[in-house]
């Protein structure tokens, strides 16, 4: 914590690697008992607002959407004492209305992921988070204030398809994404928010799109090249955007992110093995107290 407040936790993806004009800037690594984050944390302060700010892809990209520990990363940021989380992450459009060069703040989320764990409970421990909302409306409000003073072209709401990767979809997936209603399609923000659920951190994520998935046959299929470019010209705008939306998270918001496990640990406390019980205490300490 800085001054009483919670820190406001910051995700970089692809093409927002940086956060630049954090001011008294530290680097932390803090251990989770699920292994090592994407990277080192930096930590500071944003316009007297205190941030932490993690490359979710660790730098210089080392890490895929498969490999990314994102239990370690969620952790991480609890560890650090952030109750909000903004992200920022590179998309595909599956739309014709969100071209490249737009940014979607997606208010639902399909998963197609496969081979990732994505729950901090098991091993003794079962809890049910309710996600019919998983995202959070006031990170999203702040979000697509920040985004038009930055000057994004900005659309709000939306279904984010989240496949495993690290292959881009096939026409047939991309096809069959965009009969079921689906606007964007990436490799990452669902399991972020399902673990900041269970973590009880506000969630919203700001997906800059790219590219046309590759449904649209008058354009050419995906190519790295062409996401880079795309993600080179918008990098300014997109930092602009996360720096601005910091200062917008109200630390009195009333949503019910923070309060997600409060009838969702099903287990009797005394039936949870003492050793998950103290790994999971910084998530559900508040509520099983000490055996």
């Amino acid at each position: 914590m800085t001054g009483g407040r919670a820190r406001v936790g910051v995700i970089g993806g692809s093409g927002v690697y940086d956060f630049s004009g954090i001011e008294n800037l530290r680097e932390e690594r803090p251990d989770t008992p699920f292994g090592s984050p994407s990277d080192s944390y930096f930590t500071g302060s944003l316009a007297g607002v205190p941030v932490v700010f993690l490359s979710r892809h660790g730098r210089g990209h080392r890490l895929g959407p498969t490999q990314i520990n994102y239990r370690a990363n969620i952790f991480g940021f609890k560890l650090m004492g952030c109750d909000a989380l903004l992200s920022a992450s590179a998309v595909g459009s599956l739309k014709e209305e969100l071209p490249p060069r737009h940014a979607v703040i997606p208010r639902q989320f399909l998963d197609r992921t496969r081979h990732r764990p994505d729950t901090f409970f098991g091993d003794g421990i079962v809890a049910h988070v309710g996600f019919a909302d998983p995202v959070c409306p006031a990170l999203s409000a702040a979000l697509e204030e920040a985004a038009l003073g930055a000057g994004l072209k900005i659309h709000r709401g939306g279904t984010y398809v989240c496949m495993e990767g690290p292959q881009f979809s096939t026409r047939a997936e991309s096809l069959l994404y965009r009969s079921w209603g689906a606007d964007v399609i990436g490799m990452t923000n669902l399991t972020e928010a399902k673990l900041a659920r269970e973590a009880e951190i506000c969630y919203a994520s700001l997906a800059l799109v790219t590219d046309y998935d590759c449904w649209r046959e008058a354009t050419e299929a995906v190519s790295v090249e062409a996401v880079l470019a795309v993600l080179s010209e918008n990098a300014a705008a997109a930092r602009r955007t996360m720096t601005g939306a910091t200062a917008l998270v109200d630390p009195d918001r009333t949503c019910g992110c923070r309060d997600a496990l409060r009838n969702a640990i099903l287990t009797d406390p005394k039936a949870i093995p003492g050793d998950v019980r103290e790994r999971l205490r910084p998530i559900v300490g508040r509520y099983l107290g000490r055996p």
